[in-house]
């Protein structure tokens, strides 16, 4: 921090060195004020404004800064005039806009005619004009307005306006916010402190922000502002800084994501297609058979849509929309079919129901899958039936998406039903209901395969890891206990993933989807630190060129594990990127975010 020297401190007597002392404090507290780094605020929060400006030239002064305007001043019908709006923006003035006028200070210009009035009295004819676009107004009016001194140097071409901070709202909140520097360079960070308050102490309920980036990749001088509200629902007037962007690049765009992209954030790389894919290491794992049920996908009646018995472990996918034209619900009944009690135990569920939005099914059951704790046991006598899952209503039109694990002490019989919702569900009327045949399309059957167990060691980054290709990644194959066809499952919907990755310290993970709309989630495990990613954190990931961060390894061996999403376009790919920081200026992370 450089030395502040108050000229008067010289000047005091002896025997005052205590007050000497606490002005030196002062002095120091002072200090950045006097630093060539300290950011002005926004010509709204000082004494006075002062811009000076020449005709027919966007180079301008404000405050004795540099500045650029976008309209240039022009001499028309003899009389020098200037952008209303940008002016009124650049001495910090405020400009209410209400139906067909613009007030500033005592001017009212009715923008339908531009007749202008001045504390009520109607001004001549041609003191506010629309040039291409952009409403001017005299300059000796603008003064007028505002009470303003205006200066006119000998060439007549350069005017100076001074005028004095609007008052504003002593009610309105106040906006305000700075940067951690004035000048950065294209790629890096910016750092944002906003400080916003209100006089009587309400809270502060929106922001608005303008021209706000995270990073600047292209130089520049770029304008950010800040306007808020608070509870009473006032807003401030807008709080603006500017800064510069200018010397050598930090960061590409892909290089600051690797550094800075939030899990589920999308970033570009036009590059991702091209690299070289990984083939995984297949290892054995647990054998547990999926019950897949999609077909038909759209049952416009009621009855059974897949049926199978297993014993032990079990995944159970299903994923319907009802069509049946009135209210139904989706069950999955269990039938013990021994002749002893058995247990049926959910460990995992989860389900996306009732809803119209196809791409959100899978999504959501999968989070809702990841997120589950605890279980639930149904105990069931020889014979007996009860349902293992229910869904809520479904609204005509509407679906549901189910995943479940179950674990069963004996064999068990599990039906997937759609029923309306008047019927009473119990094993004795599922006898009776009618196998509802295939739609021709869509897929059910049992697959021995619903856990996939991958082993990948990384050696060359960028790499990247196909899923659900149908070539690098096989379909599963299974069988349709209701027909006995054989059926493949493309794109492994229901399958856990079940992936270890060595060497991933240094690395990011990012999700790269190649068959088009992509909503989904995974499972992460970083040493102790387990996490679920929702991917992408809103909307849907669409294009292979816009990956989406997964997460950066901590430690050296990562865990994922991902299910392909119910309603989400397969095929995807899981990218590796090299991230270890180069020493230097660009190793620099900037992690402080008020």
């Amino acid at each position: 921090m450089p030395a502040v020297t108050l000229p008067f401190l010289h000047f005091l007597p002896p025997h005052r060195r205590r007050t000497r002392t606490l002005l030196a404090a002062l002095a120091i507290l002072l200090a950045p004020l006097a630093s060539p780094d300290f950011a002005p605020v926004s010509a709204a929060s000082v004494g006075a404004a002062q811009l000076t400006v020449t005709t027919d030239q966007t180079a301008a002064y404000l405050n004795g800064e540099s500045t650029k305007l976008v309209n240039s001043p022009r001499l028309i019908g003899g009389r020098t005039m200037l952008p209303l709006r940008e002016t009124a923006a650049l001495l910090g003035q405020p400009l209410v806009i209400g139906t067909g006028q613009l007030q500033l200070g005592r001017l009212v210009i009715d923008t339908r005619t531009n007749g202008a009035t001045l504390a009520g009295q109607l001004q001549p004819e041609g003191n506010a004009v629309s040039a291409a676009g952009t409403l001017y107004v005299t300059a000796r009016l603008i003064a007028d307005a505002l009470n303003a001194n205006m200066n006119v140097d000998d060439s007549g071409r350069t005017l100076t306006l001074t005028a004095l901070r609007a008052g504003g709202n002593p009610l309105a909140p106040q906006a305000r916010f700075s940067t951690d520097k004035n000048v950065y360079a294209p790629g890096e960070r910016v750092i944002f402190t906003d400080y916003p308050f209100d006089p009587d102490g309400s809270d502060i309920v929106a922001r608005r922000w303008t021209g706000r980036q995270e990073v600047y990749f292209q130089p520049g001088t770029y304008t950010v502002g800040l306007q808020v509200t608070n509870a009473r629902g006032l807003q401030s007037t807008a709080f603006t800084r500017t800064i510069r962007v200018e010397g050598l690049p930090i960061d590409s765009p892909l290089t600051y994501a690797l550094k800075y992209a939030d899990p589920g954030e999308a970033f570009p790389d036009p590059a991702v297609v091209n690299y070289p894919a990984v083939t995984p290491q297949v290892v054995d794992g647990p054998s547990i058979p999926l019950l897949f049920s999609d077909n038909p996908e759209a049952p416009t009646q009621s009855g059974v849509l897949y049926q199978d018995s297993v014993v032990g472990r079990a995944r159970l996918l299903a994923y319907h929309l009802n069509a049946l034209g009135k209210p139904a619900r989706l069950y999955v009944l269990a039938r013990n079919t021994e002749n002893r009690p058995v247990e049926v135990r959910t460990e995992r569920l989860g389900e996306t129901a009732p809803t119209r939005i196809e791409g959100l099914l899978g999504q959501v059951t999968l989070l809702d899958y990841f997120a589950h704790t605890g279980s639930q046991t149904l105990t069931l006598a020889p014979g007996q039936s009860a349902a293992a899952y229910a869904s809520p209503t479904l609204g005509a039109g509407s679906g549901v998406n189910l995943m479940q694990d179950v674990v069963t002490t004996g064999r068990v019989e599990l039906t997937f039903v759609m029923l309306e919702d008047t019927l009473p569900v119990s094993g004795q009327l599922v006898q009776q209901l009618p196998y509802l045949p295939s739609d021709g399309r869509h897929v059910r059957g049992t697959f021995p395969e619903a856990v996939r167990t991958l082993r990948v060691n990384l050696i060359s980054l960028p790499a990247r890891i196909v899923i659900g290709d149908g070539m690098l990644d096989p379909a599963i194959t299974g069988t349709d206990k209701l027909t006995g066809q054989s059926v493949r499952l493309m794109g492994n919907y229901g399958v856990l993933y079940d992936l270890e990755v060595n060497g991933a310290a240094g690395t990011a993970v990012a999700l790269s989807p190649r068959g088009g709309l992509y909503r989904g989630a995974m499972n992460v495990t970083d040493g102790p630190l387990v996490q679920t990613i929702k991917l992408p954190r809103s909307g849907a990931a669409l294009a292979p060129n816009q990956p989406v961060m997964l997460w950066r390894p901590q430690t050296d061996r990562l865990n994922i594990d991902f299910v392909p999403a119910s309603g989400s376009n397969l095929p995807i790919s899981l990218v590796f990127y090299r991230t270890k920081l180069q020493s230097g200026f660009d190793g620099i992370l900037k992690t402080y975010q008020p």
